[in-house]
């Protein structure tokens, strides 16, 4: 679903105070408020089951983010020495 966006300086007043509410802070007339709408997995609300009502279920992270799973202290810092070494990354100039 596409994005709706709306510039908070073209915002009525009455409809402004209701969106400061729901998003618990006041709004600057240069700034944007952007609504999405998304269809939640049952996967993903089963998982957000346990909670606040407050956190919606799209914050849970996908399968990917484990990348760390499984490996050793020692594993997880020879794939960190290898990222952060940038020695190699330069090329000759000309």
């Amino acid at each position: 679903m596409e994005s709706i966006v709306r510039n908070v300086k073209d915002i009525q007043a009455d409809d402004r105070r209701s969106l400061e509410h729901v998003v618990g802070q006041h709004l600057q007339d240069n700034q944007q408020v952007i609504i999405r709408v998304l269809t939640v997995s049952e996967a993903q609300a089963k998982s957000a089951g346990d909670a606040p009502a407050s956190q919606p279920a799209f914050d849970v992270l996908p399968d990917w983010c484990d990348v760390y799973e499984g490996l050793s202290d020692e594993e997880i810092a020879e794939v960190e020495a290898s990222v952060l070494d940038r020695s190699n990354w330069t090329r000759p100039s000309a």
